[in-house]
């Protein structure tokens, strides 16, 4: 059986996401098709770094678009959210609400603040499955074969039902205070960019300060990177042997269309590199929302 550790890749790959505003094309119309069956607003980087190389993403996403609109994915999906937020429990982030209302927070600030939270907290998870999914495949792992037995179609709507502008503090609109809050983000993850989470939660600056100086502290401890890889063993676990695969993607086909674009290493790098921030940003995301509570 392939072991796919948790580590950080070294060194980091370069990674060139394909912005949704330059898709076009054959690319924009499978970023329509992904929002849509993730009931998302966003793309998320990882899927947009995987967009870079078109054969590879044409061939993955022709066989995870059956996945990820079924109603085994959206409940494993579920499942680990819940794990998730019982790790981020465990770690018991102290509270921002006195904070946030001394500072003059109305509750109708918090409650959208609240809502932005619940939308990365909803469709993170596909993104965490993709990424684990990619990995075990490139790197010669095998879904089960008899999980498409969950493969019937979801139907309604499984994403939060909020309204809540989705707007991103990109760096270049950021106030100093707030730039310097993002290097310390990818200084302490390791990370070379700032996930749309983080971009945008800073579109409320000062709260998004005092919510990453709150959780900071935890990244460096050994219950906060036990939790990471509780949830790593968990997502790797569910795709291996629960996720359904009607459409029989496989690791010969996918490896093949990844050589079309590029070695094979590098997009191995890609993927170890999702593979291993997504189970910090989930929850990281976890822990705001503790924050809130």
């Amino acid at each position: 059986m392939t072991t796919l550790e948790r580590h950080l890749p070294t060194p980091i790959p370069a990674i060139h996401p394909l912005a949704e505003y330059l898709a076009d094309g054959e690319r924009k119309a499978f970023y329509t098709a992904m929002k849509t069956a993730l009931q998302v607003p966003w793309m998320g980087v990882v899927t947009m770094a995987y967009a870079h190389y078109p054969h590879f993403f044409r061939h993955l996403w022709q066989g995870i678009e059956p996945i990820v609109t079924s109603a085994g994915f959206v409940g494993e999906c579920r499942e680990l959210r819940a794990l998730a937020e019982g790790e981020a429990a465990r770690l018991a982030p102290a509270g921002l609400r006195g904070t946030l209302d001394a500072a003059g927070y109305a509750p109708a600030e918090i409650a959208s603040i609240r809502d932005m939270i619940e939308i990365f907290s909803h469709g993170n998870y596909p993104y965490l499955l993709i990424a684990t999914l990619v990995r075990l495949l490139l790197e010669g792992g095998a879904m089960a074969p008899d999980a498409a037995v969950d493969a019937v179609p979801f139907t309604g709507r499984h994403a939060p039902d909020v309204a809540c502008p989705f707007v991103l503090m990109e760096a270049h609109h950021a106030e100093p205070t707030t730039r310097a809050v993002y290097e310390d983000v990818k200084a302490t993850l390791g990370l070379p960019f700032v996930n749309t989470d983080y971009r945008a939660l800073a579109r409320w600056p000062s709260y998004f300060a005092a919510a990453w100086g709150g959780i900071r502290p935890l990244v460096a401890t050994p219950a906060y990177e036990a939790a990471c890889r509780r949830v790593h063993d968990d997502a790797l676990a569910r795709v291996r042997h629960r996720v359904p695969n009607p459409a029989g993607l496989d690791a010969e086909g996918l490896r093949a269309a990844a050589l079309r674009d590029a070695p094979l290493d590098e997009m191995q790098a890609v993927a170890r590199l999702f593979q291993w921030l997504l189970p910090g940003l989930v929850l990281n995301v976890a822990l705001f929302d503790l924050q809130l509570r």
